[in-house]
């Protein structure tokens, strides 16, 4: 027997929608996602990005977030693990449509939808300068950065650097990782 199908969500319908429920979901442009919980070292990491990123940021025009706010990106809702918008905001405001700089951090269940389909949606997002996907089961990951019309991938490892000079704010790339169970390497 086959199953009805549903008629795509639009995303006005789907932020009505969101607002009405106990749990986040992401949007696709048809679908709600619902959002799992993480690991604690992925909750470690997400501390770190917010003392690492926005503390640097502290009295700047540029301001850091979480995971409690969404971005919206080519009629999509994301919720990243961290972000930067350069753009006023307004205390009320739930969805941001201007992220600067994006943080991920991948999990098993997710690193397919942050590697290509969210790094395609960014990488389509004027906005977006820098997307920086991070591991968390070692110190590395992937930056992607907009050079002119160009959507370039650099290999993050232990000892780099981690530049953004869009919010003019660099560090090294273990700091994120400070505090985070790592596995023994042979």
């Amino acid at each position: 027997m086959n199953a009805p199908l549903r008629k795509p969500m639009t995303l006005e319908s789907f932020l009505e929608w969101e607002d009405r429920q106990p749990l986040k979901h992401e949007f696709d442009g048809v679908r709600a996602i619902a959002m799992a919980g993480g690991t604690v070292n992925h909750a470690r990491i997400q501390k770190n990005l917010t003392l690492s990123v926005g503390g640097r940021l502290r009295g700047q025009k540029c301001e850091f977030f979480g995971s409690d706010l969404k971005i919206e990106v080519v009629g999509r809702i994301r919720y990243p693990d961290g972000f930067v918008t350069c753009s006023p905001l307004t205390g009320d405001g739930k969805t941001v449509a201007e992220p600067v700089v994006i943080f991920e951090v991948l999990s098993e269940s997710t690193s397919r939808t942050d590697i290509v389909t969210k790094n395609d949606e960014y990488a389509s997002t004027p906005s977006v300068k820098r997307y920086v996907v991070l591991a968390q089961d070692a110190i590395g990951g992937t930056m992607f950065e907009r050079i002119g019309d160009d959507w370039v991938g650099h290999l993050l490892v232990a000892n780099s650097i981690l530049r953004m000079p869009e919010i003019d704010v660099e560090f090294p790339l273990a700091e994120l990782y400070e505090d985070v169970d790592l596995p023994e390497v042979d």
